[in-house]
């Protein structure tokens, strides 16, 4: 199992050149981040160049799935995040699938899974994975319309391509509807990538009620090969410490 450091999430707001040479200091060798669109990516691409870091993940432009009106635009965000992706040597991109329009359940449902089809082409000629997002609808994402990783098994099943995978945050799903273990053996050849964080809090993955030496056991026993993202929360001032302490789970 890979290990990679969401640093807007556990380092914001630092020096990028100081934050990857921070993590390679304590022996980590990839990292992830949501938007490029605010960032100098002429500066980001040197310090990727000195330090060696795989940059795993990146966000697109959060732009809707749900809703047939929005797909062109969605493409359009698709093409610029691609182009990002392809300078900084970053080869997934995360989405998000956009709020419940209110509309009926199926229609958002089926045009997810067309804009996901529109999108093959350039994830094909390009070489990347799109990952789609479950979020819980009960503490952080109230209004989103994926929140069940059933239905978004269901629909990387429907859209039937490799580019195109499921991103299975275990404290999502874990405030969403538990049982962890057990779906992501079942469901791991659909998952491209998976996100951690303790809860309550959204904090290290050594606090709260998830037991993460037991669930990342049994992910590399699943025979998943990807990457697990450190996406938490860290009030610390130094937070190197604490990601060494979660990379010896």
């Amino acid at each position: 199992m890979k290990v990679s450091v969401c640093i807007d999430a556990v380092m914001p707001g630092r020096d990028i050149t100081q934050t990857l040479r921070g993590l390679r200091s304590i022996g980590v060798s990839a990292f992830e981040f949501w938007s490029w669109w605010n960032r100098d990516l002429d500066t980001l691409k040197n310090a990727i160049d000195e330090t060696g870091l795989v940059p795993v993940a990146m966000c697109t432009k959060f732009i809707s799935l749900t809703s047939p009106v929005m797909r062109m635009l969605y493409i359009r965000g698709l093409e610029d995040s691609i182009a990002a992706a392809e300078k900084l040597g970053c080869r997934m991109l995360i989405s998000q699938v956009g709020n419940d329009t209110g509309a009926d359940k199926d229609s958002q449902r089926e045009s997810i899974v067309a804009g996901l089809r529109a999108c093959l082409p350039l994830l094909e000629q390009a070489g990347i994975t799109l990952v789609i997002e479950p979020l819980n609808i009960i503490i952080d994402h109230k209004g989103y319309f994926l929140w069940k990783s059933s239905e978004g098994f269901e629909i990387i099943r429907e859209v039937h391509s490799p580019h195109v995978r499921l991103l299975y945050d275990i404290y999502h799903q874990q405030v969403t509807e538990g049982n962890i273990v057990n779906t992501i053996t079942a469901n791991v050849d659909l998952i491209g990538h998976i996100h951690a964080a303790g809860l309550p809090g959204r904090g290290p993955l050594d606090t709260g009620e998830l037991d993460y030496r037991f669930i990342f056991d049994a992910v590399r026993k699943a025979g998943y090969s990807g990457y697990v993202g450190f996406e938490y929360f860290c009030s610390d001032a130094d937070p190197l410490a604490g990601i060494q302490k979660c990379m010896q789970m």
